[in-house]
C-alpha cells in the first residue's frame, strides 16, 4: 500500500462475545465521528493487520479492523486443538460482522479487503445491502470450487515440483483424493508436531504459487510463528474443503443484489492465487462496479495497485 497519512494507531480496542464461547478482537482507529470503514482480512485465518494504518485519512474515517473467529487475537485460537471448528463457517462469520456493527452502534459502513476478504464482504453485502455504503476489494476470490481447485491443484502446472511436495504432505493413501480434506484431517491431529508439519507443507505451497509473480515475496505466507501457521492452515483447510458453504458461483450470480452500492475492484493481471477472470466476471455482474486491472501486479500487490486503492479510499471519504 502507498503511504500517505501519518501512522495512526488504535484509539479503542476490545473483545466482543459472539456466542459459542467465541470472542472477537476488534480495534478502532481514526476519527470516532468519521465515516465507518471495516477492514476484512484475508486468509481465511490471516488475522488483521497490526501495523498503523497510513492509507486512510484519520480525520475523515472511523476505521474498524478485527480478527475473524479463531485467529489473530480472537479466542479460542485455532492453534489450540480444543477450538471447535464446526462453529467457524461463512454463515457464522457473516453473523459476526453484523454483531460487530451493532455492538459499535454503526448504521452503515464501507467494506474493504483482499483475497479471502472479498468472499466475506460480498456474502455479507448480498445479505445486508442496506448496511453497506461502498466496497473496495483487491485480489478477488469468491471461494467457488473452481477457484479453490485452481489454487490447490490447477496451479501445479506452473510449480509441479512444489505441488508434488504439497501432495506428499498427506498420507500416501490420500494423495489421489481430496487433498484439502486430507489436510483438514491432519490439522485436527492430537499431535502438535503433526499439525505443525502439515501447516508448513501447506504454506510452502501457497508461497510457491505467488513467488514468481511481480513483487512476489518469498515466505509471504509462512513467515509467521508456528501457532499462527497452524491456525491459518486449520481454518483454510476447514473452510475450503467445505467449499465455504456457498453454492458454485453464488457470489457472482447474486452480484445484482449489490446494485446501488458503489464498488471498486482492483486486480493484479499476474495474480496466480486469485486469477483475474474472477474479478472480470464479478465486475460484469455487479451494476455500478469499477474494475481496475493492474499490469505490474500479482497477489502481493504493487505501488500502482496501492495507488488505485488509495484513490478509491480518497474518493469515498466525503461521500
Amino acid at each position: 500500500m502507498v503511504d500517505f497519512y501519518p501512522p495512526t494507531g488504535p484509539y479503542d480496542s476490545g473483545f466482543l462475545d459472539v456466542g459459542d464461547g467465541n470472542r472477537l478482537y476488534y480495534e478502532q482507529l481514526g476519527n470516532p465521528r468519521g465515516k465507518p470503514a471495516l477492514m476484512v482480512h484475508g486468509g481465511p485465518g490471516g488475522g488483521a493487520m497490526r501495523r498503523p494504518t497510513r492509507a486512510w485519512d484519520p480525520d475523515a474515517y472511523r476505521i474498524i479492523r478485527y480478527d475473524q473467529r479463531n485467529c489473530g487475537r480472537s479466542t479460542p485460537h485455532a492453534g489450540d486443538p480444543a477450538a471447535d471448528m464446526s462453529r467457524n463457517t461463512t454463515r457464522d462469520l457473516i453473523d459476526d460482522m453484523e454483531r460487530l456493527r451493532e455492538h459499535l452502534g454503526i448504521d452503515r459502513w464501507l467494506l474493504n479487503g483482499a483475497s479471502w476478504g472479498p468472499t466475506l464482504i460480498l456474502a455479507y453485502a448480498q445479505q445486508y445491502p442496506e448496511r453497506v455504503t461502498e466496497i473496495i476489494i483487491m485480489s478477488v476470490m469468491t471461494s467457488s470450487r473452481s477457484e479453490i481447485e485452481w489454487l490447490y491443484r490447477g496451479a501445479r502446472r506452473f510449480r509441479p515440483e512444489a505441488w508434488q511436495r504439497f501432495r506428499e504432505g498427506v498420507p500416501e493413501g490420500e494423495r489421489d483424493g481430496d487433498l484439502l480434506v486430507a489436510y483438514a484431517r491432519l490439522m485436527e491431529h492430537p499431535d502438535r508436531a503433526v499439525r505443525a508439519k502439515a501447516a508448513a507443507e501447506w504454506l510452502a505451497w501457497e508461497d510457491a504459487v505467488i513467488t514468481g509473480e511481480p513483487n512476489g515475496t518469498p515466505g509471504m505466507y509462512s513467515d509467521r510463528e508456528v501457532d499462527a501457521q497452524i491456525a491459518f492452515v486449520r481454518i483454510c483447510a476447514h473452510i475450503f474443503s467445505n467449499g465455504a458453504w456457498l453454492e458454485e458461483d453464488q457470489l457472482i450470480r447474486d452480484a445484482h443484489k449489490l446494485a446501488g452500492i458503489p464498488g471498486v475492484i482492483v486486480q493484479g493481471r499476474h495474480d496466480m492465487g486469485c486469477p483475474v477472470g474472477t474479478a472480470w466476471e464479478l465486475a460484469a455482474a455487479w451494476p455500478g462496479a469499477r474494475l481496475h486491472i493492474i499490469e505490474d501486479s500479482g497477489h502481493a500487490g504493487s505501488d500502482a495497485l496501492g495507488q488505485v486503492v488509495r484513490d478509491a479510499i480518497e474518493s469515498f471519504k466525503d461521500r
